[in-house]
Order: structure tokens, then sequence, then C-alpha cells
């Protein structure tokens, strides 16, 4: 890191990292060692690897990843990175009872034991049953799969703290997929993530959304590793279909250190995850769940919730993008936050000062 960042705790005092950190490239391998290598992932769902022998792929960090089922019903994150010549060993997502590399073929057990390994004869000072692909921690979620590489980093509930009682209330069980969408960006991820911790641009950047909320009540939460903006939903006839006479009448938008968006409405919620995928260009990946999804009363609700989603998502995709092209002016390096409306911003962005200070040992 060629430069510090500092961000005063104090937030009526304080100013914004600094523009290099959205814009210098050597930045992105250090966040992807001390901040995505050692912080808790969504990868995946339980339902992608429900069954003995049913697994996914997926990556950290620029880890490799296989998320499989075994026969003792444990699930495992497994690395996916063969211990002969770095080949794949399994690729999507489907069932089977044992890996196959495929650049030479050997084979793997579905707890990773490596269990075959044609035409090896004659090699020394080589341990068949000693070797096995590489294990990492893995825990669920409201049916969601989490990964972290790190062994020292705390548990996933240490992480979400009172955020699984807190929604517990609102009775998940039994939500399934609904939809499944991936947007690329050309912004740094931290634009997407900044962006998303304030409303203080809803009033000029989505007028859609200004309609439905009530603005006036939009309220944000800091905790340890997670934040939270709420607000009333204003109109029961509107596109969020809120209910001012019911107790659970809020949008909640939960933000999970550093890259997981929880959306969470009346009727449904969605996770939203921000990848990396170079210092200018952003994935996220949006997935709805709703309960009976395949009701078709059920499908058209999700029709308009992820129609009405797309155009809060283009107008923040344009913003963003701006936003990006803006840093990278010689004219600016800091800005200052609202006091009022961006508290989730300067709480991201002391996080994020915290993660980067930490050493980049440690990781499994």
């Amino acid at each position: 890191m060629p430069r510090e960042v500092l961000v005063d705790e104090r937030l009526p005092h304080a100013s914004t990292i600094p523009s290099w950190c959205y814009t210098d490239p050597a930045t992105l391998a250090v966040e992807r060692a001390k901040i995505f290598a050692k912080t808790w992932q969504l990868v995946g769902r339980e339902d992608q690897a429900a069954s003995a022998g049913s697994y996914f792929t997926a990556s950290v960090a620029d880890e490799p990843l296989l998320l499989v089922r075994g026969p003792d019903s444990r699930l495992r994150a497994l690395s996916n990175v063969c211990r002969h010549r770095a080949g794949p060993v399994a690729k999507g997502e489907g069932t089977c009872s044992a890996f196959r590399c495929g650049y030479h073929g050997w084979s793997y057990a579905l707890d990773g034991r490596l269990v075959n390994t044609p035409e090896f004869d004659g090699v020394e000072a080589f341990e068949k049953g000693s070797t096995r692909l590489p294990e990492f921690r893995v825990e669920t979620w409201l049916g969601l799969v989490f990964v972290n590489l790190d062994d020292d980093a705390p548990s996933l509930s240490q992480t979400l703290d009172d955020l699984p009682a807190v929604l517990a209330a609102r009775k998940w069980e039994g939500v399934r997929l609904a939809e499944h969408k991936d947007w690329y960006l050309d912004c740094n991820w931290k634009v997407y993530v900044d962006n998303y911790l304030e409303g203080y641009h809803i009033p000029i950047v989505h007028p859609g959304l200004m309609k439905e909320l009530d603005y006036a009540r939009y309220e944000t939460e800091t905790h340890r590793s997670y934040s939270l903006q709420r607000s009333p939903i204003k109109r029961a006839d509107g596109r969020l279909r809120g209910d001012p006479g019911d107790a659970d009448n809020d949008a909640v938008y939960y933000w999970i250190f550093p890259n997981l968006m929880l959306n969470v409405y009346p009727d449904n919620f969605s996770t939203n995850v921000v990848v990396p995928v170079s210092p200018d260009r952003t994935l996220t990946v949006f997935e709805w769940f709703f309960r009976d999804p395949d009701a078709p009363a059920v499908r058209e609700t999700i029709r308009e919730t992820v129609e009405f989603s797309d155009e809060i998502q283009q107008e923040d995709v344009a913003i963003c993008e701006a936003v990006q092209k803006g840093l990278r002016s010689r004219t600016y390096d800091r800005g200052r936050y609202s006091v009022r409306r961006e508290s989730g911003v300067h709480h991201f962005h002391r996080l994020y000062e915290e993660y980067l200070g930490k050493p980049e040992s440690g990781s499994g």
C-alpha cells in the first residue's frame, strides 16, 4: 500500500477515503488479501448442494472453491485446485460420486481425499494417502452458504451479531430463489458500496423510489460489522407493496462488511453481492427470494419486483460510473460526509481502514 488510509472516527470531522483507493491498480490486490480473504463471503445457496454428491464451484479473493455435500451430509468448502499441476477439480455445478481433474485425471473423494493418480508409478517420496484438497471454513445462514479463507477470523455468527435474531421475526423459512441477475459496472467496487450505504442520493437519482419511501423518516444504524438503512413504505398500492397498517411495513437495507447487501421488504428479500473484477470494473450479483415463487400470482409479483429493481439499478449504474470518472480527476482527493445522511459510508470507510491495517498472514 503506497499511502495510508486515515478516517477520523468523529463523523462531523471526518473526510472520506482518498480517491487513489478507487483508482490505484495495486490497491485491489491488497484488498483481496486483507479484506476479501479474511471476511465471510456469500458463495451460493444450500439448495445447490442439498444431497450427497451435489456440488457447485465458486471463487473468493481469486481462490477457486468447490462446495460439496458429502455422504456424511456435511457441506465442505474444498480447494478447486488439483494437487498435481493446479488443474480444475470440478467445473460448474452438478452431482457426482467423485471428482476427476480436467487436466490429467487425478481423482478425489467427496471429502477431498486423493484416490487415484493414473500413470504415476515410480514417483518417490510421495504419499497418496496423505494428499488431499485443502479445506476452508464454511457456514450457512438463511439457506445461504458463506466461506472464509482465514482460519483466525471470527465465526459467521459473531460477525452477524444480532442480525439473525432480528430477521428471524420475519419468518423467512420456506422462501426459495425466484430470480437471478448479474450486472457489470465500470466503477470500483467501493463506489458501488458507498452508493448503497446512503439514501442521500435518493431524491436526486431515484425519483421512482422516492415516491415509495418516507424519506423524512429514512434512518441509518451502524453496528460492529454491519449497518442498516430503514424507511417506512408510504403506499399500500405502490411498487414496493407495503401496508402502512403492518408492523413490518418498512423497507430495510442491510449491509454486511465488506460487500454483501440484504434488501428486506414485506413480501420478499434479495441479496446483492459486490465482486471486484478489476480496479474500475465491478460485478453485482442479484438474487430474489419469495415464498411459493412458482405460483402464477407470485410470478407476476416477481416480474414487477425485478422490473422496479432494474430501474433503480440502471440509475445507480449511471451515477456510479460517473463518480468513477470524477475520482480520476486531478482536482479531487477527499470529500466530507453528511452527518445526517452518510453515517453508513463513514462506518464502511472506518472498517476499510481497519482491515487494510491488518497483516496478510493467517489465511487457511
